[in-house]
């Protein structure tokens, strides 16, 4: 019979959801402003892209740059055996914290779009 998944492990099946959703944001909104025929092609030369595309560019190279680190901390928590706990709730403290933080930097949002993930980073990086 099959084990279910640990919460670390269940918010890491769904960051894939979320890895997802920023990659057709970002695309979504390039495609926008330099049109599918440039994006379907070689992208040889550089065309400017809009604010709000720039945004979405910078957000999903954020959540790229701090993946790593979180696939690592849930394995991590779950090949020792000390998921759930505050590990399991900084995970979906991250989560949140990363979806949350979407918006608020595609709309420009300055003092508080890392107040979320400071205090999710914290709870991931000690568990107990």
């Amino acid at each position: 019979m099959p084990t279910a998944l640990t919460p670390e492990l269940t918010v890491l099946a769904w960051s894939v959801v979320l890895f997802f959703a920023h990659m057709t944001i970002q695309a979504a909104t390039a495609v926008r402003d330099t049109g599918l025929v440039y994006n379907a092609g070689p992208r040889d030369e550089h065309k400017p892209v809009g604010v709000l595309a720039g945004r979405a560019q910078r957000a999903f190279n954020n959540f790229k740059e701090t993946y790593p680190l979180f696939i690592a901390l849930t394995l991590a928590l779950a090949s020792t055996d000390r998921s759930g706990g505050i590990g399991a709730t900084g995970a979906w403290l991250w989560f949140g914290a990363r979806i949350a933080y979407i918006p608020l930097y595609l709309a420009g949002v300055r003092r508080q779009r890392g107040r979320p993930g400071d205090d999710a980073g914290a709870a991931v990086l000690d568990p107990d």
